[in-house]
């Protein structure tokens, strides 16, 4: 069996693990147009930062491991076609220039992201970077040695995590976003509010709800970032703005979203039954609402990477679906969520209610304790939950993990409220804070029942007096002389 599979960040590299150890004699060819593989992209800041000294830990494979398990890694080789009826595929080396054809029988697409960039004036001035993989770190750690005045467009967790990092280093930094909140995919304003006073107090400006117009220069180098709203000085741009599945390659021959993200089913198979995808080149259902949704995340690349060699021949484990589950550490705050904010449930329709809880991560008798926000994000009739968001100087992200799972269950605040926890005084209270959360929430639908309850009864008993006034005989009128 000949197989193919183009492209070896996260998904990809965990694709042909998957295969090689489920398929020992097929004949595995990677393309990959990159002179490296497996690169962690989360750890960009933290190497621009300082924190990480050796960019060699942000890989956690290489095209010698993959040799090992028999796989021909083509490195800096650039699919340039794919024709899916034929299963062809047409490579150029991009040492030689010199171009080929292969086949397959089977191909695995796990050609990821690319970061969106902006067709605007000024976009190609030196030192307007992008941040996405090894090369680009190499050249903003570069470039920033010189920067005195340093912008970071997109106010995701990227953005986020290098405005720090930058400011680490002592640059001024400008972080600038359309939204009018920093992290707003991920977080409702109680949340983003601390972000942005953290931001604030170690000297970072915000720019939000400002769209960026241009990007100004001098001697060909950015010298500033013009908005809707203002300009701001800048000698190093970095974007951050987002990014779109790369597949150019099957555009009209696989189904796909409207973004491009690749259909697949939960086996990781596309339209074509031929060809898997995985990672963040694909669509992905989304558990809270059930419906797909286009999530670039590592974890579910390499969840999915390895369902698609599992599932290479014959389906054999299902794709579980995501809740989007993700962490941020911003100077000494600690932030996670899961599932949908409740701006996000209340844009995608559902009947969503919120519950947000302030207490001490520990028994105030401790000798030292820390403020926990914690929000949860419920379906108000079902108690079903949606989301969740936590916030604290200690470290309690792990209980996002822990409400992953509950929205994956499909679980209630009933049941969080009720769900057994551990309890020992250097960690939690009696009543876990999750417990809290899910005891306040039921309070909170037991008032909302309560009050709807008495709102029908009013009703009814409006409904009633106007239906028996309408029943009682009138006066008759007598005509006037």
């Amino acid at each position: 069996m000949k197989i193919a599979v183009i492209g070896c960040t996260h998904a990809g590299t965990a694709a042909v693990k998957a295969i090689a150890a489920e398929h020992p004699e097929a004949r595995i060819t990677v393309y990959e147009r990159n002179d490296n593989i497996s690169f962690l992209s989360c750890g960009i800041a933290l190497h621009v930062g300082g924190v990480v000294k050796d960019p060699e830990g942000l890989f956690y494979s290489s095209p010698e491991q993959l040799a090992r398990l028999g796989v021909d890694t083509r490195m800096r080789h650039e699919v340039l076609r794919i024709d899916t009826a034929a299963k062809t595929l047409r490579v150029r080396s991009l040492e030689t220039n010199e171009e080929f054809e292969d086949s397959y029988d089977k191909l695995v697409v796990t050609t990821g992201s690319w970061p969106v960039v902006p067709d605007m004036e000024g976009i190609r001035l030196d030192n307007v970077q992008l941040c996405k993989n090894f090369f680009h770190a190499k050249e903003i750690i570069a470039r920033a040695g010189a920067a005195r005045k340093v912008a970071v467009i997109g106010a995701g967790y990227i953005g986020i995590e290098l405005a720090e990092a930058f400011s680490d280093l002592g640059k001024e930094v400008t972080l600038l976003d359309n939204m009018d909140r920093v992290m707003a995919k991920y977080l409702d304003a109680e949340f983003t509010d601390a972000a942005e006073e953290a931001l604030a107090g170690r000297g970072i400006r915000t720019a939000l709800g400002e769209r960026v117009s241009r990007f100004e220069g001098r001697d060909g180098r950015v010298a500033k970032v013009v908005t809707d709203k203002g300009e701001h000085e800048a000698d190093l741009v970095v974007l951050c703005i987002g990014f779109r599945p790369g597949t150019e390659l099957v555009k009209g021959q696989l189904d796909m979203l409207d973004n491009g993200a690749l259909l697949v089913d939960e086996y990781m198979r596309t339209s074509d039954p031929d060809v898997l995808a995985a990672g963040d080149s694909c669509a992905v259902r989304y558990n809270p609402t059930g419906q797909q949704a286009y999530i670039p995340l590592a974890t579910n690349a390499v969840r999915m990477g390895t369902l698609a060699g599992r599932n290479l021949v014959e389906p054999k484990v299902k794709y579980r679906g995501t809740q989007g589950t993700s962490a941020i550490k911003l100077f000494d705050l600690n932030i996670a969520s899961t599932g949908m904010t409740e701006a996000a449930a209340e844009a995608a329709g559902l009947d969503a209610a919120a519950v947000t809880l302030r207490e001490s991560h520990r028994p105030d008798f401790m000798p030292d304790a820390e403020e926990a926000l914690l929000k949860l994000v419920y379906e108000r009739g079902t108690g079903r939950l949606l989301g969740a968001q936590i916030l604290s100087r200690a470290d309690l992200t792990q209980a996002a993990n822990t409400l992953s799972v509950c929205i994956h269950n499909r679980m209630t605040t009933e049941d969080l409220a009720y769900v057994d926890f551990f309890f020992q005084p250097h960690y939690n209270h009696p009543w876990n804070l999750l417990n809290q959360a899910g005891l306040a929430a039921e309070k909170q639908r037991a008032e909302a029942l309560r009050r709807q309850a008495a709102e029908e009864q009013a009703g009814a008993e409006q409904a009633a007096a106007k239906e028996q006034a309408a029943a009682e005989p009138k006066p008759e009128r007598r005509a006037s002389a």
